[in-house]
């Protein structure tokens, strides 16, 4: 374990920091921890440093090919080859319920596009038996659709990448010319999200099929964690959210290929479009978030009461003070 190189892109913090936590602790040599931002990079380090483990920093921006490239370089020229990649790196439009065009480009660029990117350049490093993991979502499972044209070229066996790329190009096109239609989807929330991290799930099939070298590449549903991204509110800690990325990636059969785990190491079906409750269901997110605003109105609440009480047990205080020193 020593000797193993593992990957962990977006792993500044959120569930990417944990999983660095997670294979460092498990004895992996060379965990290299990722950031586009360096200052942010350097601090996670720091704090893994002072918890006695020591991870590999490097400034990586998944979104351009140049970073991602100078990047496959290093570990070209210090490492012979890569036995873990982890595809954490990824975000959400800072709105759930509305769907711009700008926003849409920026989520599939990140989300879905720079895997691409990953896969042209850092696959080749890939040594045999390598392990990868594309973290996506339940809101990649294939019910997130009803649109039977995309669901059918999506879960045919037969699918190549003009299949995916047509999909995410498909969804783009729709935005941008105001013609999305609520009746192709699920739930219309997170939808720039949903159309990415199905393009994840779709790739990872299409990835597996086309590697060699006995190579596995898997996806995964991390479970609702408390992360930024979903502006902390959630069921798991970035701690436990880590435990199943690192199971796919050190501890299943090596056999297990292709297919689409969730945050409890459970497998699904990806392409069950008759699946029950696999989808992304936006109201809990919602359910959350207002708990979590009310939790943080009484909050201030109760502060601005302990604030007000001070403040009268303060006057109190003087008014008996001077009431001392003029009986003096």
């Amino acid at each position: 374990m020593a000797d193993k190189v593992a990957v962990v892109t977006g792993s500044n913090k959120g569930i990417g920091f944990g999983i660095v936590r997670a294979l460092c602790k498990r004895g992996i040599g060379n965990v290299y921890l990722t950031a586009r931002n360096v200052q942010r990079g350097k601090e996670a380090i720091a704090i893994l440093s002072k918890e006695g483990y020591k991870p590999l920093f490097y400034q990586l921006d998944v979104t351009d090919e140049q970073s991602v490239k100078s990047f496959a370089e290093h570990l070209k020229q210090n490492h012979a080859g890569l036995d873990i990649l982890i595809n954490n790196a990824a975000i959400a439009t800072a709105n759930f319920t509305e769907t711009t065009y700008e926003d849409s480009v920026q989520v599939l660029n990140a989300n879905y596009y720079s895997i691409l990117t990953i896969q042209k350049y850092i696959f080749p490093l890939l040594k045999n038996n390598a392990r990868v993991v594309n973290i996506s979502s339940n809101c990649g499972h294939i019910t997130n659709l009803k649109n039977t044209y995309w669901i059918n070229r999506l879960t045919k066996d037969d699918i190549n990448q003009e299949d995916i790329d047509a999909f995410v190009v498909w969804f783009l096109n729709s935005v941008k010319d105001g013609t999305l239609k609520e009746e192709d989807f699920q739930e219309m929330p997170l939808l720039a999200y949903r159309i990415s991290k199905i393009a994840v799930c779709a790739l990872t099939r299409l990835q597996q099929k086309e590697v060699e070298r006995d190579i596995s590449v898997n996806s995964l549903h991390p479970g609702f964690v408390k992360t930024d991204m979903v502006k902390t509110v959630g069921d798991l800690t970035i701690d436990e959210a880590s435990d199943a990325p690192v199971y796919l990636a050190l501890n299943i059969d090596q056999s297990v290929k292709g297919k689409y785990f969730w945050f409890d190491k459970t497998e699904k079906d990806w392409a069950d479009t008759n699946a029950q409750n696999l989808y992304c269901p936006y109201a809990l997110l919602k359910r959350y978030l207002e708990e979590s605003k009310e939790n943080l109105q009484r909050i201030k609440k109760s502060k601005g009461s302990r604030k007000l009480i001070s403040i009268k047990l303060t006057k109190r205080q003087n008014a008996h003070q001077l009431s001392c020193q003029h009986d003096r």
